[in-house]
């Protein structure tokens, strides 16, 4: 096996073959253009392969050249990639986050510049779970979760109430009779997020309402699937006022209603008990309670 070719020569063969010139390569590297010359020759005796075709002016990769400079080209960039990623002293610190999908697309990542802008020293690295009761990833360092705040980990911030209100698109609104009424939305193409079967009799009984909810036209696993359902034009559903806020925004779906349903359960802040002590995390927990403050 041809054993590998010092380090020196492969950097003057990839700066050569980046350049087409010996010239220009020694001008980058702070040697002599005899000096690059040297080592392209002597790492071609070593390889015992022309990896050059000398021109009159400059120099061209001969095809087997070609072959080996992209290895080596790549080999370089990946190097000094790990040499400043682990490294350097402007390392980002990393702040590793969880929430469920609705929560993560609807409130979370659309705030994020926001956030980076404010730390650019932090790196959020953030994925998604439909469920989540603990941490199963000990690289974790904040779950976004919704539930009733009765796990065992030590460390867990209520974000606020919620509530809920029925959406549905300003054409799917009009087709109901322009301004419908709580009973007849109920009485509509429901959409029916899983987990919340119960919402419409509470909002009824909430108002004094006698209401007919019809079967359930679509069922969905999430917020984010019965949002975009009914932005499409058709259906109305019973979602978080907190995910709905960007579709109301935007003109994509509205509340037909001025009924809102609290909710019994609402988002926490949970905390890695192993990360809590890091300044990022610090950082990231007190702009997450903001981010909701200001929603509910």
């Amino acid at each position: 096996m041809t054993t590998l070719p010092h380090v020196t020569w492969l950097k003057a063969f990839e700066a050569a073959a980046r350049l087409s010139s010996f010239s220009a390569a020694a001008a980058e590297l702070g040697l002599t253009p005899a000096a690059v010359s040297q080592q392209i020759r002597l790492l071609e005796q070593h390889l015992n392969t022309r990896l050059f075709k000398r021109l009159p002016r400059g120099v061209a990769l001969t095809d087997t050249g070609q072959a080996y400079a992209q290895p080596i080209r790549k080999s370089f960039d990946d190097m000094q990639r790990a040499t400043t990623g682990l490294f350097s002293s402007k390392r980002k610190r990393v702040v590793r986050l969880r929430a469920t999908i609705s929560c993560a697309a609807l409130v979370i990542a659309p705030q994020l510049a926001r956030f980076q802008a404010e730390h650019p020293d932090i790196f959020v690295q953030l994925s998604t779970t439909v469920w989540a009761s603990r941490f199963d990833e000990e690289a974790l360092d904040i779950d976004i979760r919704y539930g009733s705040g009765d796990w065992q980990d030590a460390q867990i911030l209520h974000l606020g109430h919620e509530s809920a209100i029925p959406v549905c698109s300003q054409a799917y609104a009009a087709a109901l009779g322009g301004a419908p009424s709580i009973g007849d939305l109920a009485r509509a193409d429901v959409v029916q997020i899983i987990g919340s079967e119960t919402d419409w009799g509470r909002l009824a009984d909430l108002h004094g309402l006698t209401l007919q909810v019809t079967t359930d036209w679509l069922k969905a696993d999430s917020s984010l699937l019965a949002l975009q359902t009914v932005a499409a034009g058709h259906g109305v559903t019973m979602v978080l006022e907190s995910f709905a806020k960007q579709y109301l925004d935007q003109g994509l779906v509205i509340a037909p209603t001025a009924c809102k349903l609290p909710k019994r359960r609402s988002h926490y802040l949970v905390i890695n008990d192993r990360a809590g002590q890091r300044e990022e995390v610090k950082a990231a927990a007190s702009w997450l309670m903001s981010l909701y403050q200001a929603l509910t």
